[in-house]
């Protein structure tokens, strides 16, 4: 287990230099100390986004960094941006993707006003899909991070795949799943027993709308049979330790003291490192990382990289 100090002073500004090799045709925007380019990809009929940062001294190729955001999240929110300008700044790549959520060409937080068909487990193929897009572009060494929920996606596409580009995995305060405390939780705020919203979804078709008073982070929700058990339904697979034997590449665990989200996480880790799993544990840290802890996240990073 690796402990850290908390860190405490103001963040840096990050440097504005850009350079890096285009792609012709690709919208670009600078960000921090490395050229942005927004990249696209079609998948399963929809149009995939991502944020592509390659800095200006590294290889065009060279050794990336994916990156899953987390519930309903996506890809300029506060953690991702700064844990790209923070990788940007030690001239490491990174692809940070938006998960579609069953939304063509999405962009910023999910609207809650969308019927909801997408499943947790979509992003395990959408994930897939960047990981051949940046193979196809000529990466031979990727390391997926993940955070919140998006830790648990990686870990269990990880956990699934045999794809030698695969380097290392970073997982950031990644999500648990316990089927009892969510039962109770999801009773207590929407006075529902869970186990009556499991049978009524299925006895119905997979893609019937049913209405709830909240799904996720969002009220009054459409939400597709088939999405609310894949949600919601008793998986172990959302237990994100249950996974981390069978990674075979190196992964850290990355713990903030303070996260409220998942405060669980260390107690849950506890008997889980071994030769390929190792712990970041950093005093002070919430759920987000934000300011300079964000470094604490890259010095993981780093660690499975073998920088």
């Amino acid at each position: 287990m690796t402990l850290t100090t908390p860190r405490t002073l103001p963040a840096t500004l990050p440097a504005t230099l850009p350079g890096a090799l285009l792609a012709a045709g690709l919208t670009l925007a600078v960000a921090g100390p490395a050229l942005a380019e927004e990249v696209t990809l079609a998948h399963d009929g929809l149009t995939l986004t991502a944020d592509h940062r390659v800095p200006p001294e590294a290889d065009a190729i060279g050794p990336t960094v994916l990156i899953t955001h987390g519930t309903l999240a996506h890809n300029k929110m506060e953690i991702i941006e700064s844990l790209q300008d923070a990788l940007a700044e030690r001239n490491i790549n990174s692809l940070a993707i938006n998960l579609s959520l069953g939304v063509d060409n999405r962009h910023g937080s999910f609207d809650c006003t969308r019927p909801h068909r997408h499943k947790h487990t979509d992003a395990l193929a959408e994930i897939d899909a960047w990981v051949d897009w940046l193979e196809d572009q000529g990466v031979k060494a990727i390391t997926l991070a993940g955070h919140s929920r998006g830790g648990n996606q990686v870990a269990w596409y990880a956990a699934e795949s045999d794809d030698p580009g695969i380097k290392g995995v970073v997982l950031i305060a990644p999500a648990l799943w316990d089927a009892e405390a969510f039962a109770a939780q999801y009773e207590e705020v929407t006075g529902m027993p869970l186990a009556d919203l499991l049978a009524k979804a299925e006895g119905m078709n997979p893609d019937e709308m049913m209405t709830l008073d909240r799904f996720l982070y969002c009220n009054d929700a459409e939400v597709a049979a088939g999405t609310v058990l894949d949600y919601y339904a008793d998986d172990q697979r959302r237990n994100t330790p249950s996974l981390l034997s069978d990674i075979e590449v190196p992964t850290v665990v990355v713990i903030g003291t303070a996260d409220d989200v998942v405060p669980g996480l260390m107690g849950e880790m506890n008997g889980v490192e071994g030769e390929n799993v190792s712990l970041k544990v950093v005093h002070g840290a919430t759920h987000y990382f934000r300011d300079l802890y964000v470094e604490d996240v890259v010095d993981a990073v780093t660690q499975v990289m073998g920088r």
